[in-house]
């Protein structure tokens, strides 16, 4: 059970990595607040080379520069643990899935796996299917805003006098996100709950300490880490 104090630690977290990718929901809903898996999960564990190989995804993301990335602090067994015991049976189907997606689409452009391919061709892929996920993302969050827009409007009418219950339009199912964006987002949030992602990536002062109300920034500094 994690204490109020953890679960909002996490919260900021998940705040900061929705702020990085433009304001959608992450994939894992409350399940990722709450460190809870939704339902019994049938799916044999993340095996130790899809860890490694999810471990080169995260620090192609976030590679090391001058400060450690996100391989050093075992990311990939963060993101492996996250989908096998937060997201449900579809979208664990569709990360898995993405997982062999990514590697073909290595394979097709450089004749090799993605963990034979250098870092530079790594990148090369990863900057060609975020394109491809941030084309989709965008059609998927102005969808589920029309369907929004079309319940709310659903829900007016049929509470408007002499109107059929049951008249309102059901709104269907939400489509899946895109694995890349899973992959993204589990990299981003399992990278910035670390001690070094928070220690050394971001600047970071250990609380409960002094208050200080203002604090002078200059443009370039690095952001300051959620408190524990």
């Amino acid at each position: 059970m994690l204490t109020e104090q953890e679960s909002i630690t996490r919260r900021e977290a998940i705040l900061r990595v929705t702020a990085f990718l433009g304001g959608v929901a992450l994939v894992g809903g409350s399940a990722l607040l709450e460190g809870c898996r939704p339902e019994a999960n049938p799916d044999a564990p993340f095996t130790t080379e899809e860890i490694a190989f999810l471990d080169e995804v995260a620090d192609t993301i976030l590679p090391r520069t001058s400060t450690p990335g996100a391989k050093d602090v075992q990311t990939g067994a963060f993101m492996a643990m996250m989908v096998h015991d937060t997201y449900d049976a579809r979208d664990r189907k569709i990360f898995r899935e993405g997982m062999h997606t990514l590697d073909e689409a290595t394979r097709k452009k450089h004749g090799r796996s993605f963990m034979e391919a250098t870092p530079q061709q790594r990148l090369a892929v990863l900057e060609a299917i975020d394109r491809d996920q941030k084309v989709y993302s965008d059609a998927l969050k102005e969808e589920n805003r029309r369907k929004s827009m079309a319940y709310l409007t659903d829900q007016r009418q049929e509470q408007a006098p002499g109107a059929n219950v049951g008249a309102a339009t059901a709104v269907t199912q939400d489509k899946p996100a895109h694995y890349f964006r899973m992959m993204k987002e589990l990299a981003l949030l399992g990278y910035f709950t670390s001690e070094i992602g928070a220690a050394q990536a971001q600047r970071y002062v250990e609380s409960p300490g002094r208050f200080d109300p203002c604090i002078p920034y200059t443009p370039g500094e690095k952001a300051w880490a959620p408190h524990a």
